[in-house]
């Protein structure tokens, strides 16, 4: 358990989603960088699903009231203990009493904060994440606030293994965190000079050849109207080749849509269930987590790569993981 002294810029709870009900409407939601929220979790021995604190821009002061794991992972954000700067992308210790205080973002956007047994909030509809705009899931449907109370879940067998490990590798330092991280090439690279990759959208051939030039030759800017439902863009405007109504359709997160005024928008996280607008592209999974980390007044621009790239890619990735995992397993058993 632990309480929320101050709340920061905007701390809820988050999971992977709440999947299976968009076809009434109801949206998926789920952390925006699922990468650094995976990543935290596996670190304290946490299955992927279990619920963190997504922090956004500037986090909040927490003080525990029992000795636990925890792993910051994502955007680069100051954190200590007791004014002891920790680590991220590690397993830290945190003991009864000890006051935790994320800082403010040194680049990226949003850290997710992993604590030993997941967040322990009701599930609705199969899914711990805070839908905002509705009220649900979450905290009490809403971003903590100080003087919140947040209780832990029950430490899975990997969870007591890896603070057994953690307590007896460093006892007599004042703030105990694991020696070792994940291997830097698991690292989401979130260098936003880099051109996010894309591959086309089901409307790409609808667009005039300038406009997909364009597209992909541009840099748009990310605006200040940018939330976790869809960042909106600006930048050259993008048109089609003669104008065509739609009927609307499924979107998922990494749709890129342009509106009539032809300003792209990219639907994140919170993204309604289906869009009528024109898809120019859609983002290639594993570029998920660096469209997460932008934020409004960055710069991001578009490279096409095939399908099949990205489902290389993508499977690289999740090897990647499940390396991972495996590596937690072995620490426990020396």
């Amino acid at each position: 358990m632990f309480k929320i002294n101050k709340p920061g810029l905007l701390t809820t709870v988050q999971d992977l989603g709440r999947y299976g009900y968009q076809k009434v409407g109801i949206v998926a939601c789920g952390a925006m960088d699922q990468f650094a929220h995976r990543v935290a979790n596996l670190l304290v021995g946490n299955e992927e699903n279990d619920a963190t604190l997504e922090i956004t821009m500037m986090g909040p002061s927490l003080t525990f009231d029992i000795n636990t794991l925890l792993s910051i992972c994502g955007g680069e954000f100051d954190a200590t203990i007791n004014g002891e700067r920790i680590r991220p992308w590690r397993t830290v210790l945190v003991k009864k009493g000890d006051e935790l205080k994320v800082g403010s973002c040194r680049s990226g956007f949003r850290a997710y904060l992993a604590i030993a047994g997941g967040i322990d909030v009701p599930a609705v509809m199969g899914s711990k994440s805070t839908y905002l705009r509705a009220g649900i899931g979450g905290y009490n449907g809403r971003a903590l606030k100080a003087g919140d109370t947040v209780k832990s879940g029950k430490l899975s067998d990997l969870s007591q293994k890896l603070l057994q490990y953690v307590t007896k590798e460093n006892p007599q330092k004042p703030i105990i965190e694991a020696e070792w991280s994940i291997a830097s090439d698991l690292l989401t690279d979130y260098d936003t000079a880099r051109p996010v990759r894309v591959v086309k959208g089901r409307q790409f051939n609808l667009f005039t050849e300038q406009s997909l030039q364009q597209f992909y030759r541009e840099e748009f800017d990310i605006t200040p109207q940018s939330d976790r439902m869809g960042y909106r863009l600006k930048g050259a405007p993008l048109s089609l080749e003669t104008k065509t109504d739609m009927l609307s359709e499924a979107v998922s997160f990494g749709t890129i849509q342009v509106p009539s005024d032809g300003q792209p928008i990219i639907l994140t996280a919170d993204r309604q269930t289906t869009g009528g607008y024109p898809k120019i592209a859609q983002i290639a999974s594993v570029d998920f987590s660096r469209i997460a980390q932008l934020k409004p007044g960055d710069k991001v621009r578009f490279t096409e790569i095939a399908h099949s790239v990205a489902e290389k890619l993508y499977l690289k990735r999740e090897h990647s993981l499940l390396q991972l995992k495996q590596g937690l397993l072995l620490k426990t058993l020396f």
